[in-house]
């Protein structure tokens, strides 16, 4: 087989020419990305721990009440973060919010424009659909480098990972609920006179609102998914427990600091799903 691997296709040093051609010519677009972002998260971060983390709680509670009307859902909201508190991971777990907080403001402002795009273009649809395949099965660790190439290391590599790891789910969603949009509901909103512009606020987006709610919640989760792997480029959070617990094979730390991610999974899951009990 040395026939074939002599002449191997130079994939490698395609990317890293690429990288690398980005890196030098594009410097004013980075660093201006760098900067909004580095906004966004100190914003979020300043609001998470400014307050009393019993306020920070509070809030959290009422927003569940809001979102759920279920008193069920705000005890276990509350019993959430009351944990997390005793465990003295407070800190780190608005490192992480503000890592998810900010992946979802991100993720929700591309992708539901996209998605609504390529709802309403086929083609471009069928040329999103192997980019999107790409960005969810490339594993995630390969992110990680042209997040440091361009970013250095910090929370901002952290969140560009993030973002084009989860950035799919909303693009998706987004697109099927604005394309299973009955043509009966557009027809009745263009007999009206209503133009493109009506047919989208007045009836494609209220019936794609469950589809749309959907990719917000999978952005959260998937968001949450990369907060150990986000670690890994310097971003604080509770990923860093988890990987020091793995350097020093420290079986108490790793199972503490797991479960707190499970806790937060859980409260922002029920946050925003209703369950069946009333």
């Amino acid at each position: 087989m040395d026939w074939l691997t002599d002449r191997k296709l130079p994939v490698g040093d395609i990317a890293s020419a690429g990288f690398e051609w980005v890196r030098d010519h594009a410097e004013g677009l980075l660093d201006a990305m760098s900067v909004a972002m580095e906004g966004l998260i100190d914003g979020i971060l300043w609001v998470l721990q400014t307050p009393p983390p019993l306020v920070v709680v509070l809030v959290f509670v009422a927003l569940t009440w809001i979102l759920q009307r279920n008193w069920k859902t705000c005890a276990l909201v509350a019993a959430g973060f009351l944990f997390i508190l005793n465990q003295d991971y407070w800190e780190e777990t608005t490192e992480s919010l503000t890592l998810v907080l900010s992946a979802c403001v991100v993720c929700m402002a591309i992708g539901v424009p996209i998605g609504i795009a390529a709802a309403h273009r086929p083609r471009l649809y069928a040329w999103l659909r192997p980019v999107l395949d790409l960005m969810q099965t490339l594993p995630t660790f390969v992110y990680l480098i042209p997040a440091i190439v361009f970013f250095g290391i910090g929370m901002v590599p952290g969140l560009i990972a993030t973002v084009i790891f989860v950035l799919p789910a909303p693009i998706r969603l987004t697109q099927l609920g604005i394309s299973s949009t009955p043509e009966r509901l557009t027809e009745a909103v263009r007999a009206f006179g209503g133009t493109n512009r009506d047919v989208l606020f007045k009836a494609e987006l209220p019936y794609a609102l469950p589809q749309i709610k959907a990719g917000l919640n999978q952005t959260i989760m998937l968001a949450l998914s990369m907060v150990v792997i986000a670690a890994l480029v310097g971003a604080d959070g509770l990923g860093v427990p988890v990987v020091r617990a793995l350097n020093q094979v420290n079986t108490s730390l790793g199972f503490e600091s797991g479960l707190v991610i499970v806790v937060l999974a859980i409260v922002l899951d029920r946050m925003l799903n209703k369950g069946d009990t009333k």
